[in-house]
């Protein structure tokens, strides 16, 4: 497993990081979700990343079992504030009652004493940035967290909170995690270049597009038994998106490119993200070890120009590039 920087920062992450976005506690079983953050533990992931809002809370507190024993200064721990984790007004947001409560939270249920990163889950716009940005630059004060970020900010609301930082001397930004992968390259056209700008580096969500890119599902036939598809408890909803026949036919055409570089479609859609060099590293979210033990080998893989000209050609038509896509709820969830 390889590593690489932060952002501008001088954290190293494992390229390809472990997250249990939809997974622990809603699609696989507790025990079964411990042995996969054990099995990336072992396949060389140090970086770990989740939020206090998935599964409803349980996801924290099954990687924080998971993680038990583990020498805490040999991984990497992420989590994000924002999404409802309760029924009141103020168990959401960006305000500075809902970050410290919810910061507290989220140590205890993870079993630590700080956090690695922690990330704004979107852009709240009910409360003022500044307030946002002086609960976060406290929690690094107290050392409480160590570094900071966002997830889902457009370019606008990134360059905005960046000049607050720099203005009242915060700290500043390290990462950014949007979605990213070959089908949704959103980012490509505002908030990437900002980010390369301000030192902030990707920690990159859904780079298989939900498990579209491996290739499982087929146009035309059923989504497979077992599969995110299927999980009408979160993943069917995310990924219905992409089950168009015009999109599942063109991913298609990957297949002749993944088999001539030696790699599974999977591992090229990973391989694929990791070619961008402010990409820190990607998240997967696999709910079988095996799908770990496979995933990781797109660490260090080396993608020729020719070869990304033809993943372009292969999928060209179906590429969202769109920023506009880039939201958060409006008003807050």
């Amino acid at each position: 497993m390889e590593h690489r920087k932060l952002g501008n920062s001088g954290l190293y992450v494992s390229e390809i990081s472990y997250g249990n976005w939809i997974t622990h506690g809603s699609q696989v079983e507790q025990e079964a979700a411990i042995k996969c953050v054990r099995t990336a533990f072992d396949c060389g992931i140090t970086t770990f990343d989740t939020a206090d809002v998935y599964a409803g809370t349980k996801a924290e507190t099954v990687l924080g079992k998971a993680l038990k024993g583990v020498r805490r200064e040999s991984y990497e721990l992420f989590t994000k504030v924002y999404f409802p984790t309760g029924t009141g007004k103020n168990d959401r947001g960006l305000s500075r009652k809902h970050i410290m409560e919810s910061v507290h939270a989220s140590l205890k249920r993870l079993n630590t004493d700080h956090i690695d990163l922690y990330q704004f889950h979107r852009y709240d716009y009910e409360t003022p940035v500044e307030e946002s940005l002086s609960a976060f630059d406290d929690l690094i004060r107290q050392g409480k967290v160590m570094y900071i970020g966002f997830s889902e900010w457009n370019a606008s609301e990134i360059s905005n909170a960046v000049r607050i930082q720099k203005e009242r001397g915060y700290n500043q930004f390290v990462s950014s995690q949007p979605q990213y992968s070959a089908l949704w390259r959103v980012i490509e056209k505002e908030v990437d270049p900002l980010c390369k700008r301000e030192g902030i580096g990707h920690i990159v969500w859904s780079p298989l597009a939900q498990g579209v890119l491996t290739g499982k599902y087929q146009p035309g036939q059923k989504a497979p038994a077992g599969s995110r598809a299927t999980d009408k408890k979160s993943g069917a909803n995310m990924i219905s998106g992409w089950l168009r026949d015009d999109v599942l036919s063109a991913v298609q055409k990957l297949n002749p490119i993944a088999e001539r570089e030696g790699l599974t479609m999977g591992q090229l859609a990973i391989a694929w993200v990791l070619q961008n060099p402010n990409v820190s590293s990607a998240i997967i979210g696999a709910t079988k070890p095996a799908q770990i033990k496979e995933n990781v080998k797109a660490s260090g893989v080396k993608l020729s120009a020719q070869t990304m000209q033809d993943i372009d050609k292969a999928l060209s038509g179906v590429i969202e590039r769109d920023p506009s896509k880039t939201k958060s709820p409006k008003p807050r969830a």
